[in-house]
């Protein structure tokens, strides 16, 4: 089973890039961030005619989530539980049905956070205090689970090609970090460096001052596994030529391959 993650810049710009990709890399799940679209605009019938069921949480113009699968989806929720008064569409769950197991998907497009210190932080930071409450939730429920997507969060400084330029920055900033580790504390799996270790990997690069030509780049999209989902993992990869391809997204895709 192979679920991917991957954040899009706009559901419009990849009109055609998307497609090309799920079409060579053939993913069952897919959960896209920044779709920048509202729910009824997003051009489902074109995923639809490759065999994917169809979900969306949608935004005009900003943020927005969704999910693709080619198999049965159950109890889709939206919106990241803890705050009723959070407009942002930055949140989608469902249930996957695989032929051995059940797996409760969560996508998430985490809040960048800059300028930092200041109120788009203290929103980034307690963001991150309910993505911690949502594991805990769900861990209590003991259904494999995973929490992917784009995550702003640059864990150590080999996931950055230049992690002194990011010192100041919301995305390696030591409160997000210390969030994230309390999330890995938790019992959770990064599912990419349970698999590679080093520097030199990332998921993402500026389009200004040539970043992708020089590989200037930065690893912040991620999969959290469960322990039993962990337990299902046999790989985990970054589609990296991806983003050299025709109008290509700031981001690639990261997969996973479950055996469930």
């Amino acid at each position: 089973m192979k679920i991917a993650t991957f954040n899009i810049n706009g559901i419009k710009a990849r009109i055609d890039a998307l497609p090309a990709w799920l079409d060579t890399a053939e993913p069952d799940v897919v959960l896209l961030q920044e779709i920048k679209s509202v729910d009824a605009a997003f051009p489902a019938e074109v995923f639809e005619q490759r065999g994917y069921n169809v979900h969306t949480h949608g935004q005009k113009s900003f943020n927005g989530v969704a999910i693709l699968s080619k198999l049965p989806l159950e109890d889709v929720t939206r919106g990241l539980p803890g705050d009723d008064t959070d407009e942002q569409a930055r949140w989608i769950e469902a249930t996957v049905i695989g032929e051995k197991d059940a797996v409760r998907i969560c996508g998430l497009y985490l809040p960048n956070g800059n300028p930092a210190p200041g109120p788009k932080f203290d929103y980034k930071l307690a963001w991150m205090d309910r993505l911690e409450a949502r594991a805990r939730v769900l861990l209590a429920e003991e259904m494999p689970f995973l929490m992917a997507g784009d995550y702003n969060i640059i864990p150590q400084a080999e996931d950055a090609a230049k992690p002194e330029t990011w010192r100041e920055d919301a995305l390696f900033r030591p409160e997000s970090r210390a969030a994230w580790r309390r999330l890995l504390n938790l019992g959770l799996t990064e599912a990419f460096r349970a698999r590679t270790t080093g520097p030199g990997h990332y998921s993402f690069w500026d389009y200004q001052a040539g970043a992708w030509n020089r590989n200037n780049g930065i690893r912040i999209d991620h999969f959290l596994l469960s322990p039993a989902c962990a337990d299902m993992l046999r790989d985990c990869q970054i589609d990296k030529d991806v983003r050299a391809g025709e109008k290509p997204s700031d981001h690639v895709p990261v997969w996973v391959e479950l055996d469930f």
